[in-house]
């Protein structure tokens, strides 16, 4: 019987581009593929015929020799003679089967040793201890080997055995038309044994969840979001595959008195009317203690002084922060008679000239609207 068009075959005109090609070839080989069509014989020529039209049509030197000599090319004097059509195809299937095998072809024999999965644990801790650094024991829930069966996922007194069904490999191969498709077998998941009495404490699975204690070495300067790698401190893996790792996440408490911009501290500090007005040497609160600071006379309130060096260390190794104290000027309340008295005097006394930084804002908004 003559062969078909291959342009026909995969319902393409015969200026298709390559996507068009790929499109094309991915919707109908699903669509006949013998795994989705078991038993059926016209679909798995169905699928050949795709199969082999999509091999010569995808490569431009075969389409070009095909759309010259049709399919004379690859007749026994054709350009092509003795090509076999199976060459290649492990590429089309990794590319175009992958979601319906799982994975591509090449990839579908999978270790069975598989890394463990990672882990994370939010740790809060004092405003302080991310200031200077800190040690933290921390239990952490993880799955490591069953004590009654030690692992084996057997119970006491019997053991695993090679999987019947595929030898101990894990996959299962099976003939479509002219080219073979390995499988993880559905006996054993791929793991190669079974075990046919299972631990009663584990249920097979040869690992329990217990809780594991871990140090954690908190260097100084971290902040809110901070994540600290702990290699190897994650899930253990499964069939002899590495830990995963565990990464601590830092939540810094807020403090009582004290804000952090980088690696500088904010300290907002009150101060009388007096101080502020004549001038004072007053104490001021750092993460180190108290520190002794003057105020200038005639101090207004939100000045900003900075304590060098009183601030926080860099985590990164740079130099340390400055602690920046943001003094508010405190208005009196409760005043008693002779007190309101003095002031109202003071006032008189001074006028303008005592209040410089008002005088200069009245003087633009008469500006601004004479």
């Amino acid at each position: 019987m003559d062969k078909r068009d291959y342009y026909e075959i995969l319902g393409l005109s015969r200026n298709a581009g390559e996507d068009e090609l790929k499109k094309a070839y991915r919707k109908l080989a699903l669509q006949y593929h013998p795994d989705r069509n078991p038993g059926d014989k016209q679909a798995e020529e169905k699928f050949k015929e795709l199969s082999e039209a999509y091999s010569v049509l995808s490569d431009p030197e075969k389409r070009s020799k095909y759309d010259q000599f049709g399919h004379a090319a690859f007749g026994e004097t054709g350009p092509f003679a003795g090509f076999d059509f199976s060459q290649g195809f492990e590429d089309i299937f990794g590319d175009i089967f992958g979601e319906f095998f799982g994975g591509s072809s090449r990839g579908r024999a999978r270790s069975r040793a598989q890394r463990g999965d990672d882990l994370r644990y939010n740790l809060e801790i004092t405003f302080e201890q991310g200031a200077f650094g800190t040690e933290k024991k921390i239990k952490i829930p993880r799955h490591g080997p069953c004590d009654e069966c030690e692992g084996s996922g057997a119970e006491k007194g019997t053991s695993p055995q090679t999987c019947p069904a595929c030898k101990g490999s894990g996959q299962m191969a099976f003939q479509q038309g002219f080219f073979t498709v390995s499988r993880t077998c559905s006996q054993c998941g791929g793991q190669g044994r079974v075990i046919p009495h299972p631990c009663t404490m584990c249920g097979g699975a040869g690992l329990t969840r217990k809780f594991h204690t871990i140090n954690v070495k908190i260097p100084a300067g971290v902040d809110t979001g901070s994540r600290l790698k702990l290699r190897g401190e994650g899930e253990n893996g499964a069939r002899g595959g590495p830990p995963g790792d565990l990464y601590v996440v830092i939540i810094v408490q807020d403090h009582a008195i004290f804000a952090r911009e980088g690696t500088d501290v904010i300290c907002e500090m009150p101060i009388s009317f007096v101080n502020a007005t004549l001038g004072a040497e007053i104490e001021v609160p750092t993460l180190e203690g108290k520190v002794k600071m003057k105020i200038p006379p005639g101090t207004q309130s939100h000045a900003v002084f900075r304590l060098k060096g009183k601030g926080i260390k860099d985590v990164h190794g740079g130099r340390r922060g400055d602690e920046h104290v943001r003094v508010l000027v405190e208005t009196p309340t409760r005043l008693n008679a002779r007190q309101k008295k003095l002031l109202k005097d003071f006032a008189e006394e001074g006028g303008e000239e005592a209040h410089p930084i008002a005088k200069g804002f009245f003087e633009k908004v008469k500006e601004l609207f004479d």
